[in-house]
């Protein structure tokens, strides 16, 4: 199958590679031309220097799939790529955009014959090794037509994703998985910090993180990381204890508001972000360490 990628930054660029390496013919485009004809150098990528050289090297339908920045970023390439798509052909947002604006992008480009799907991906800097949780919205009708893209990004034909519902729900899952997400950091946090704080015993977090990775209750892809984070610097006293939030936390707390659900845990968790930014503490150095772990995401060092 063939598609078009924009966007190959940290997470677009190993989409890309693992596409490739499936058997995809991937079409790249990226602002920065580097990074495309390092790709095409390294995975035989076709590279392109405009988004309508790239769909003009596609056949009907076309699909071209989205992984730029949310906000202003996607909606303009969305435009650009839908005044140069024809009825029938397909858009995939794959960014982490508000599931509201996903739904208005869907109901604008229906009215042009073109399809749109919102797919939520989770799985980071490591989804080119491990593949990617992909949470797909859109018409069930036309789904099949993206679905080997969808299944070669997964962990396997069968596992690790799909269709959750119509366009709007798969930004809408992956911003409560966000949600989740940003609670479990925070737990681990703070009882490693509790851990950190029991001076007379010297303990060995470390080594804690790694006992856990077996057999405990609490075992969990984020405990590997906070073993990979805490292996040769334990204390974390290089990282500076800021600890940022992509925005998803915010929109989960307030759709809970709208829906009237109460979601204590995830709306202390986004609030301790904010602490964060205030305060000094082993518990913000590791939810900073966590967050570059799973996605690359900047710390700020001391």
């Amino acid at each position: 199958m063939e598609v078009l990628l924009i966007g190959l930054g940290k997470m677009g660029g190993n989409m890309a590679r693992r596409l490739q390496r499936k058997g995809h013919k991937v079409v790249g485009y990226n602002r920065s031309s580097a990074i495309t004809h390092q790709l095409e150098l390294e995975e035989g990528i076709i590279a392109v220097e405009s988004i309508s050289d790239g769909i003009a090297k596609l056949q009907s339908p076309r699909v071209v799939w989205v992984m730029v920045p949310s906000g202003k970023a996607t909606e303009d390439t969305i435009q650009v790529v839908a005044d140069l798509l024809k009825p029938g052909d397909i858009i995939v947002d794959g960014g982490n955009s508000n599931f509201n604006d996903s739904m208005r992008h869907g109901r604008e480009l229906a009215g042009k014959g073109i399809h749109f799907f919102d797919a939520g991906v989770s799985g980071g800097i490591w989804g080119l090794k491990e593949g990617y949780s992909i949470m797909v919205g859109g018409d069930p009708s036309v789904f099949p037509l993206i679905e080997p893209l969808i299944k070669s990004l997964a962990p396997a034909d069968d596992k690790g994703w799909g269709l959750v519902g119509p366009v709007g729900s798969g930004h809408f899952t992956k911003m409560v998985h966000n949600g989740i997400e940003y609670g479990m950091m925070e737990a681990f946090a703070e009882g490693f910090e509790l851990l950190q704080a029991r001076k007379d015993f010297n303990l060995d977090v470390h080594q804690i993180s790694k006992i856990w990775q077996y057999s405990s209750v609490v075992r969990s892809w984020l405990l590997d990381l906070i073993a990979l984070a805490l292996d040769g610097d334990p204390s974390l006293n290089g990282i500076k204890p800021w600890v940022s939030d992509s925005g998803e936390g915010r929109w989960t707390v307030n759709e809970a508001i709208n829906q009237d659900v109460s979601v204590p845990v995830i709306a202390a968790s986004l609030f301790r972000r904010f602490e964060s930014r205030e305060e000094n503490s082993y518990a913000y150095r590791l939810l900073s360490a966590m967050r570059n772990q799973f996605g690359g995401h900047e710390m700020k060092t001391e």
